[in-house]
């Protein structure tokens, strides 16, 4: 297999891009700084399609270890052909390599080793050379007997020789080959339940679907309720046309052994290659179901990291709560905590009054601007406390509430215990929400993306390669925002392009002993940042204060020379009235003047106009019914405003302020076909939905956003 043909074709790619790519990625650059400093060696690919492609490049170098191996394998037994060497060297897939290996690999004791150990290779070999004449099989068969002490009749003969067959047929790669498409087209997937108790299993009760056809969100479930012995599962094909695929094989013409070889391939199927290759298309079904859980789930996290932050807000934190009382955190515009408390305006203390004066005394004396209500237990009867509140003495503060999934995991974590030692936990959630208003990127970086509230069947998934592909989501999002090398936590630096959490915490450490950073280029005073590190990182970070105008962009020190070249051709310091003046210029002349690409003038230009650019997103914040409090108000019919909360293959979970998501199937999301839910909505948007049925049994709420429209107009 030659890696950058295969690369080339995948991609739609010219090999020369695929080499440089290649070559930026061995040379250990990171996919953000590849993606937004090295456009003219990717031909401008996107970190998402980076990643595709660096998920690509690593499969199949592992592809060409396991050729190699399987090769070295083969060869160590002398039985290596220059066209063995070649099928194995086209192979496309793991499993086509393993298939090619399966009749070479040391073997297990099994009723064909035993047979061959009993010299009935002979017999074997002769049914399937299809005699015509009866006798010679019989022959065979009362030779190998005589003298033999674990062969004693004719008829254990067949059987032995058959056994071998039968190994012979289920280790053919051609055949594997075959089968496995059939089951992956044809197949069909049929569950059974294991128990006549109700269960969330029910729908799976005496359920059937097609292979080809079945979701990945119902084959997570249907592995779910087999681990959990509820389920039973069967992967079922038509025996008749295997029967027919087998024969095509091993049944070339009328012989006296057909009835031999007849017996053979129905226990062959049966006993070897159904059970086998059920397990190998389950697990690729499996893996499929995964990667798009994955990806659902890192879409998802992607929306709540871009939602834009309160800027020079301060906030008050509310952590609702019955008997324990309403946890306060109060935050400046940077983040600090200003004060903590607790109130009580809800059962069973009902100190109401007593807590709207508390809240009015801090609105006025830290001169708050937004409350920010986190949704958990007691959130509406919060929210409606803070509305009667404000509305009674008319503060000009809004409001929003706050999805604090995962404020409990900061909370009792290193992280959260570090950074405010004195509080206790639901001070710190308190704190953390206030902080999730003001900065979701920021705070939620400190929480373990699992933890987030967001993604499907994500406890069901492979957890090394789900923490992965969410840590990257969290990379590209930091590095898309850039950070504020002075402000920081160490948290948010770990994620920067070419910083790990131990160089992270020697900037903390490095700038708490000698004070803010005063440039970019003093960050290589950092012990353990070199070179590669400061180049891969300081396009990324941003120093508002320093007196270079250029380390508040995204322009990298490598690239300042050009903008101080535009800046002497035109007369103008670097701001963003250079960017004007050189954006009315001819810029293909001023490109090739500077011997620059367009598009990375284009890019130097876009980073002077905006300094400090944020490209997150504001999303309006939803303010629910004050008479729905619990499913018993909800009524079929009614028209509700809702945040998205997530977002699965099937459809979308909402919160509309009854502490019970409701469900907006992927159905009812659209009067027209509707590909995936994601391609409508995101999680923290602002939607109206309608409701159309209420199970209060079951704890389940049907929504439709049919003729609906976003609030936010997305």
């Amino acid at each position: 297999m030659n890696l950058i043909n295969q690369l080339k074709q995948e991609f739609s790619i010219s090999e020369q891009i695929v080499g440089q790519i290649v070559a930026l990625l061995d040379d250990g650059n990171t996919i953000p700084f590849i993606a937004r400093y090295r456009k003219e060696k990717t031909d401008q690919m996107d970190d998402q399609v980076l990643r595709k492609f660096s998920d690509r490049l690593t499969s199949l170098r592992l592809l060409q270890e396991r050729q190699a191996e399987v090769i070295r394998l083969i060869d160590d037994q002398g039985v290596l052909t220059p066209v063995l060497e070649q099928a194995i060297q086209n192979c496309v897939t793991r499993a086509e390599v393993d298939d090619i290996y399966r009749p070479f690999r040391p073997k297990r004791k099994s009723r064909a080793t035993s047979a061959r150990d009993a010299g009935l290779q002979p017999l074997a070999d002769l049914l399937l050379s299809e005699p015509a004449d009866v006798n010679q099989l019989e022959d065979c068969a009362l030779q190998i007997i005589q003298g033999n002490e674990t062969v004693k009749t004719p008829d254990e003969a067949f059987k032995g020789a058959m056994d071998i067959l039968a190994e012979t047929v289920s280790d053919d790669a051609w055949i594997r080959r075959r089968l496995r498409r059939m089951m992956l087209t044809t197949g069909v997937i049929k569950t059974k339940s294991k128990s006549k108790e109700s269960s969330v299993y029910d729908q799976y009760a005496q359920y059937e679907e097609r292979v080809a056809t079945i979701p990945g969100h119902r084959i997570l479930a249907i592995n779910r309720g087999e681990r959990e012995d509820k389920l039973s599962v069967r992967l079922v094909l038509d025996d008749e046309s295997v029967l027919s695929v087998l024969r095509s094989r091993c049944i070339t013409k009328p012989s006296a052994a057909a009835d031999w070889l007849e017996q053979m391939l129905a226990d062959a199927w049966k006993r070897l290659l159904q059970p086998s290759l059920e397990t190998d298309v389950r697990r690729s079904l499996t893996e499929r179901a995964e990667e798009q859980a994955i990806v659902v789930f890192a879409a998802n996290l992607r929306s709540l990291l871009m939602q834009q932050p309160m800027k020079d807000a301060r906030i008050i934190g509310l952590d609702p709560g019955y008997r324990t009382g309403c946890k306060v955190a109060i935050i400046d515009q940077t983040g600090q905590v200003l004060h903590v408390d607790v109130i009580y305006p809800t059962p069973p203390q009902n100190q109401t009054e007593r807590a709207g004066r508390q809240l009015l005394t801090w609105i006025q004396k830290y001169e708050i601007n937004r409350i920010a209500i986190g949704n958990g237990t007691a959130s509406r009867e919060t929210e409606l406390f803070v509305k009667q509140t404000l509305d009674a003495c008319k503060e000009p503060v809004q409001w929003s509430v706050v999805n604090e999934a995962g404020a409990s995991v900061y909370s009792a974590s290193s992280v959260g215990a570090k950074e405010f030692p004195d509080y206790d936990v639901s001070l710190r959630s308190a704190v953390s929400i206030a902080r999730r208003l003001q900065d979701p990127l920021a705070e939620l970086v400190k929480i373990e993306p699992r933890s987030i509230g967001v993604g499907q069947y994500q406890h069901d998934m492979n957890q090394k390669r789900l923490d992965e592909a969410l840590k990257n989501v969290v990379e590209d999002c930091v590095n898309e925002v850039g950070v504020n090398l002075n402000t920081a936590s160490a948290a948010l630096l770990g994620y920067i392009s070419g910083l790990q959490a131990s160089t992270a915490l020697k900037i903390i450490q490095y700038r708490e002993t000698h004070g803010s950073f005063s440039s970019r280029l003093q960050l290589t005073d950092v012990p353990g940042i070199g070179p590669k590190a400061f180049q891969q990182a300081a396009g990324f970070l941003r120093i508002p204060e320093s007196r270079i105008f250029l380390d508040n962009t995204s322009v990298h020190p490598e690239s300042y020379h050009w903008v101080e070249e535009i800046s002497r051709i035109l007369g103008l310091e670097p701001s963003p009235e250079l960017a004007k003046k050189a954006a009315q210029q001819d810029r293909d002349d001023l490109a090739h003047l500077l011997s620059i690409e367009r598009f990375v003038l284009d890019d130097l230009l876009d980073a002077l106009a905006k300094p400090g650019r944020d490209p997150r997103v504001l999303d309006e914040t939803v303010s629910f019914s004050r008479d729905i409090l619990d499913m018993k108000d909800l009524k079929a019919g009614m028209t509700l405003q809702g945040v998205v909360r997530n977002v699965a293959d099937f459809g979308a979970f909402i919160d509309i302020g009854v502490h019970q998501d409701g469900l907006i199937h992927i159905s009812e999301l659209s009067d027209s076909y509707v590909r995936h839910p994601l391609d409508i909505l995101k999680p923290g948007q602002s939607i109206v939905v309608r409701v159309i049925a209420v199970d209060s049994a079951r704890g389940r709420i049907s929504l439709s956003l049919k003729g609906m429209k976003p609030v936010d107009g997305a």
